[in-house]
């Protein structure tokens, strides 16, 4: 029932978004509204895969340039966001790739794990630590799936409409990261 006021309620945002997009008066207001409901989510999402604060938001604000230009040919085959997050997706691994970093298992993890647990937003309980621990130690695939499906409460059909992935992949995909963390945390968590 609850999922079901939820996606009642995101829909009609996402109606009157889209109506406001249609109208040159009604655009700036559209892309008020787009951001004011989006952001936050679109940050933590991008947060997790980038190392700063700065880079973050210099994704964001891609991402909704983006989604500015590519609105009107939105078709509504999934929500809006979905769509928002495919493009943050993209954005982010876009960047990644530019900046050369090496999201699997590096040492830029280890930095990313650091610069998070320093970040004074962020709670610094030794447990979260250890899970950030064990998630930036993650190949890439299973990372984003476990983010986007532990800490966005995505589900599968949204996240594959993202990655662009059957969701039986995927499910696999977050059932060994989750095995990964477990194991991780159990060697990795002091007694």
């Amino acid at each position: 029932m609850k999922d079901q006021i939820i996606n009642i309620k995101e829909s009609n945002n996402d109606e009157e978004i889209l109506s406001l997009f249609r109208s040159e008066k009604t655009v700036n207001s559209g892309m008020k509204l787009l951001m004011q409901n989006h952001r936050q989510s679109l940050y933590h999402h991008i947060r997790r895969m980038v190392e700063s604060h700065e880079d973050t938001d210099d994704i964001l604000q891609n991402v909704f340039v983006k989604a500015y230009k590519a609105i009107a040919k939105f078709e509504g085959k999934s929500k809006l966001s979905t769509w928002l997050f495919r493009i943050a997706t993209n954005e982010t691994l876009s960047f990644l790739k530019k900046q050369k970093i090496k999201v699997v298992g590096s040492e830029t993890n280890e930095n990313m794990l650091n610069q998070v647990i320093a970040e004074p937003h962020i709670e610094g309980d030794q447990i979260i630590e250890l899970l950030q621990k064990a998630i930036s130690v993650l190949p890439e695939k299973q990372k984003l799936v476990f983010s986007m499906r532990y800490f966005d409460e995505m589900s599968y059909a949204d996240i594959s409409q993202v990655l662009n992935v059957t969701t039986g992949g995927l499910k696999a995909s977050f059932h060994h990261a989750v095995k990964k963390i477990e194991v991780f945390v159990k060697e990795n968590q002091e007694l």
